[in-house]
């Protein structure tokens, strides 16, 4: 199957994820949560989202596993000999899912050695879809039209469109933030939820994401497939490129999700 059939189905895969958990979403009642072993919280929805995903995945790709972070229990032993597999959150912004605000995704990632070269991100309450893969391009889908995306070139004469998180931030970001605002005209914060904000960043509404706050693989492998494919990266603190499945864990190190790779974030 070539990738192009392969990013056409997780797009529909996608889609009928979003469908089990606006089901959910819409019903006029309490969200009734649930704790999981790290005290996140868990719902029906994201149970939901990943049946439909793990059962479709097997059938669009019989042999290849997946990862899901709701299947996290895989042990490290067996995910070490994968060198292809489906890496996928079923519900990106549970926090944000039960606020009832819409910022939440599903997020499913195609991982080569250690490389994340298809991804979708689907945002079931606007039905948005964000799509891209190595050498395929970035594309995003909305009312049923699709256009191809792009980063933006970052310039130290415009403002700095930098992306924050809603509900993650702190006294590293806040300082960074200030030492940035000194290097341009001025600073513009947009906040979002969810992969979302690497989404941002690949469509060129944003110049760079700062993520520096804990998150798992499987919250930025599909982001990241639709950034690099928009002409982005994803960096760590070192500035090295992050790449999934060399560890035992599944956190990621702080990073920075960037549009223009030629600007040089790493002198601020």
């Amino acid at each position: 199957m070539s990738q192009e059939q392969l990013l056409t189905g997780i797009k529909a895969i996608s889609k009928m994820a979003g469908e089990v958990i606006l089901a959910v979403y819409n019903r006029n009642e309490s969200i009734k949560v649930s704790n999981k072993e790290d005290n996140s919280p868990l719902t029906e929805a994201d149970l939901a989202a990943h049946q439909i995903i793990i059962s479709e995945l097997e059938k669009l790709t019989p042999g290849i596993p997946v990862l899901s972070e709701e299947s996290a229990t895989i042990s490290w032993e067996e995910r070490q000999t994968w060198t292809r597999y489906w890496l996928v959150d079923p519900l990106d912004g549970t926090k944000e899912f039960i606020n009832r605000n819409g910022e939440f995704t599903v997020n499913i990632a195609l991982i080569d050695e250690h490389v994340p070269v298809l991804g979708v991100v689907y945002i079931p309450v606007t039905k948005t879809l964000y799509s891209g893969g190595l050498g395929l391009g970035a594309f995003r889908e909305e009312n049923g039209k699709e256009i191809r995306i792009q980063v933006k070139d970052t310039k130290l004469d415009e403002a700095a469109k930098i992306v924050a998180s809603r509900s993650h931030r702190g006294e590293e970001l806040d300082r960074w933030l200030e030492k940035v605002g000194k290097s341009f005209p001025a600073v513009e914060l947009l906040s979002m939820g969810s992969s979302l904000k690497i989404c941002l960043v690949a469509e060129g509404a944003a110049d760079i994401y700062p993520r520096l706050a804990l998150t798992s693989e499987w919250d930025t492998a599909a982001a990241q497939a639709v950034l690099e494919a928009a002409g982005g990266t994803l960096l760590d603190v070192d500035f090295r490129v992050y790449r999934y499945n060399l560890k035992e864990d599944i956190l990621n190190p702080y990073f920075f999700a960037i549009g223009d790779k030629s600007f040089n974030w790493q002198s601020l």
